[in-house]
């Protein structure tokens, strides 16, 4: 990597990889990763599947009508939280974070925070430490650019994490799966072929051209 090359960094926003891109290369892009911010609200929605209204009960002020509309209310909202996020409309998106959370203390004024009322307000921290990092990924890609580094989590949960358990017959070293992940990167890079023709001078490749002819 030259020292004036042009780099992107995606990564999950987390405090503890921030650091990282910044020291390798000061004047880079750095942006959030699509994956970890819709996979966020894939979990909480699926949180707010299991929310039930209250059973009836005159003492409460909140009735069983008002509580059905405020879980419709907030299964909208993050629809609208991830469109938001999507066109990288951060001001809009905390707002919808924020009624959100309002809608979920309604729900549970005197008891412990729920677990989504929780995940929504780390979500809430969460965007705030990243704003400067959420661009328009819908621009992003219809221009053909990367927006999400899933890719990079399914080969890590395919070939390393199903590989490296305990409970796996079959295991890699960590020597094989360092030597493994060498050669996805050459192929990704599309580099793979120049290694091979300088380790072995007479290594021929044929195109892909030419495998669709044969």
């Amino acid at each position: 990597m030259a020292a004036n090359q042009q780099v992107t960094f995606l990564t999950d926003g987390g405090e503890d990889i921030r650091d990282l891109p910044l020291y390798l290369n000061p004047d880079s892009e750095h942006l959030l990763d699509w994956f970890h911010i819709t996979m966020r609200i894939t979990v909480m929605t699926n949180m707010t599947k299991s929310l039930q209204p209250p059973p009836p009960d005159p003492d409460l002020e909140l009735s069983v009508e008002t509580a059905t509309k405020l879980i419709t209310e907030i299964g909208t909202g993050l629809e609208q939280l991830k469109w938001f996020l999507w066109h990288g409309n951060v001001f809009h998106a905390l707002q919808t974070v924020a009624d959100i959370t309002a809608d979920l203390e309604i729900l549970n004024p005197d008891g412990e925070p729920t677990k989504l009322l929780k995940a929504m307000r780390e979500f809430d921290s969460y965007l705030r430490a990243n704003a400067e990092r959420i661009p328009n990924y819908g621009e992003r890609r219809r221009a053909g650019e990367t927006i999400s580094t899933a890719f990079v989590e399914s080969t890590v949960n395919q070939v390393i994490s199903k590989r490296m358990v305990k409970k796996q017959q079959m295991r890699w070293s960590p020597r094989g799966a360092h030597l493994l992940l060498q050669i996805r990167t050459r192929i990704l890079n599309d580099t793979l072929t120049d290694d091979y023709r300088r380790w072995y001078p007479r290594f021929t490749h044929t195109t892909d051209h030419q495998t669709l002819a044969a």
